[in-house]
């Protein structure tokens, strides 16, 4: 399995410490935060940042119970898994596109099966998101947000759900939305009218379903249509159909 970074897939017997939050001497790596309906793991290679995020989770959701391990080898070696119910897997600078990262978070997701993987990284690039989820994480969380979004995200994931970061959902409409405006020839070229017939004209719309939709006379749209042709140099409506469909230049 690829590494998700030099210092993860470590030697087993080179555990992390495990968080000790008011644990007795002896015990295993699970660290009780509260009476559990069910347990989370939090894979960091940071040793600060794997206590520092146990410990905030405890104080903002007490109903959980967590283990913190350093690498997914040391997960590999818990004792007990049966009542897993989350994994954040933390890349920090690290980006899920980069070698061999994909792959790792692809087969721990095969591994675990229906437990949910949480993918916590500084990344907010859309193509990460995008990314991690096609690699089968349930939620991408950008360590930009405060503590409570990833203890709520943590619930909601348990729960069946999915999250991805607002912000980065704005980032994909911009590029979806820049990739239109480029791959079409109409943009300064039509009238806003001529834009919305040209767009039904690109589906195989007739001219009197246009006129039905637009509130148009039928000869208005026969008018529009004329002048479109004109100005894509067309001779007739497959043309014309073409010549719109064609990525920009």
């Amino acid at each position: 399995m690829g590494d998700l970074s030099p210092n993860f897939l470590k030697d087993p017997k080179a555990l992390a410490s495990s968080i000790s939050l008011g644990a007795s001497p002896g015990r295993d790596n699970w660290t009780e935060m509260a009476p559990a309906r069910g347990r989370i793991v939090i894979v960091s290679d940071r040793l600060l940042e794997r206590e520092c995020l146990v410990g905030s989770l405890l104080k903002y959701n007490p109903e959980l119970s967590a283990a913190a391990v350093g690498s997914l080898e040391e997960f590999r070696q818990l004792p007990e898994r049966s009542d897993l119910r989350a994994i954040l897997l933390m890349l920090g600078g690290r980006k899920i596109t980069d070698q061999g990262a994909r792959e790792a978070l692809m087969n721990l997701v095969a591994e675990v099966g229906l437990v949910p993987v949480i993918v916590v990284a500084d990344s907010e690039e859309p193509s990460e998101i995008l990314t991690a989820l096609d690699s089968g994480a349930r939620a991408y969380v950008p360590t930009s947000v405060k503590i409570g979004v990833v203890a709520e995200v943590t619930s909601l994931v348990c729960a069946g759900g999915m999250f991805v970061p607002a912000s980065s959902l704005m980032a994909m409409r911009g590029v979806i939305t820049a990739r239109r405006t480029s791959d079409s020839p109409l943009t300064g070229n039509f009238t806003p009218r001529e834009l919305r017939i040209a767009e039904a004209l690109k589906k195989g719309k007739a001219n009197k379903i246009i006129a039905y939709e637009l509130n148009l006379c039928e000869s208005t749209v026969k008018v529009h249509i004329r002048n479109i042709m004109k100005k894509l140099k067309a001779t007739n409506r497959t043309e014309v159909a073409y010549k719109l469909s064609e990525p920009a230049a």
